[in-house]
């Protein structure tokens, strides 16, 4: 385990929070590459899983890439790289065409899936919480669920959040 990283102000180490709000494949990366970064840096990182987050610690994951909204996805192609027009999230089989191949370039380029970034979040320790509303509001059991997350709600976050150095809404 590496040091904890010193706040500069008081001897406790330094802290980072993130509300993770997104559950798609490409969404599902940054809060857990972010934490598991953080935590590797001696940070004490808390994720707080709310609304379609939540969908990231299920058993089960059934991740999928969606084009909609995000005019920016570009995917290599042709060796070159073509940018995925919203209209194309509208076609039918697009969203399992690119999930398809955001999976294949993931694996050719030996990125870690979602599962093994999860795994290595609890192995480093990174506090999880599931937000307990969203279980209500989505009809979730906790049996759903990975083993090891807390159930919280927003005071639970911001309690965290008054005390994190670092905070971020993904």
């Amino acid at each position: 385990m590496p040091k904890r990283e010193k706040n500069m102000s008081n001897d406790k180490p330094k802290s980072m929070s993130i509300i993770v709000t997104k559950g798609s494949l490409d969404q599902a990366y940054p809060p857990f590459i972010l934490a598991t970064t953080a935590a590797a840096m001696g940070l004490d990182v808390t994720l707080f899983f709310t609304f379609y987050g939540l969908t990231l610690l299920k058993k089960k994951l059934d991740l999928k890439v969606t084009t909609l909204g995000n005019a920016s996805m570009e995917m290599p192609m042709m060796g070159g790289h073509m940018a995925m027009p919203n209209i194309m999230a509208a076609m039918p089989g697009a969203p399992a065409l690119t999930t398809k191949m955001m999976k294949d370039l993931i694996k050719k380029n030996g990125v870690a899936s979602i599962d093994e970034l999860r795994e290595l979040a609890i192995e480093a320790d990174v506090r999880i919480i599931a937000c307990q509303m969203t279980l209500d509001l989505f009809d979730y059991k906790l049996e759903d669920l990975i083993d090891g997350p807390e159930l919280g709600g927003a005071a639970t976050y911001i309690e965290v959040a008054t005390q994190s150095d670092i905070n971020l809404f993904i």
